[in-house]
């Protein structure tokens, strides 16, 4: 028996005629049935470990905005902060300040975390670091011309001495993760 067959496995007999299940069950209705919410739920634990599920829509939501803001009218929107800051919280597990809280950007534990966001602007590749901001450790996130997302979480113990409070990183000399 072939997938395209109806019959007793695959529909049900109803007014002389088989009838599959597809044909009745309707895709919005298990949109927003609890359990494909907790199916979902469950997909993006698996995924993203570290997240809270509830922001994961936001974070690809923002991105592929962005994306296609870009691709439609070759310009970016001011968008990249917040999509990094997205980024720390779902895969690292980072607890986001509240909007311009001073000082870092959230806190991982007992640590703070200050969060750089590279963006497909940037072509260097290249972000400016204050140093008299106070957390205890450094994520730089890089958002690619390809729109993927990636990040370095790095000790700011690791992070080159320098006198001032500004310091230069390059993605590609960025100190070792830890």
């Amino acid at each position: 028996m072939t997938a395209d067959v109806l019959g007793p496995d695959n529909a049900f007999w109803i007014d002389g005629e088989w009838l599959g299940w597809d044909s009745i069950i309707d895709p919005e209705e298990t949109k927003y049935s609890r359990l494909a919410e907790l199916e979902r739920e469950a997909e993006l634990r698996l995924k993203y470990p570290n997240a809270d599920p509830t922001l994961v829509p936001y974070f690809q939501d923002l991105l592929t905005l962005a994306e296609a803001y870009f691709c439609d009218t070759g310009q970016h929107l001011n968008v990249y902060g917040d999509i990094g800051e997205l980024f720390g919280a779902i895969m690292y597990g980072i607890k986001l300040h509240k909007n311009h809280a001073q000082g870092s950007d959230g806190r991982l534990g007992n640590d703070f975390v200050e969060i750089k966001t590279i963006s497909p602007i940037n072509s260097k590749e290249k972000t400016n670091v204050r140093l008299d901001r106070h957390f205890s450790k450094l994520l730089v996130v890089r958002i690619d011309d390809d729109f993927e997302v990636s990040g370095r979480l790095v000790k700011r113990a690791n992070l080159p001495k320098r006198a001032g409070n500004s310091l230069r990183l390059s993605w590609a000399n960025m100190p070792e993760a830890n």
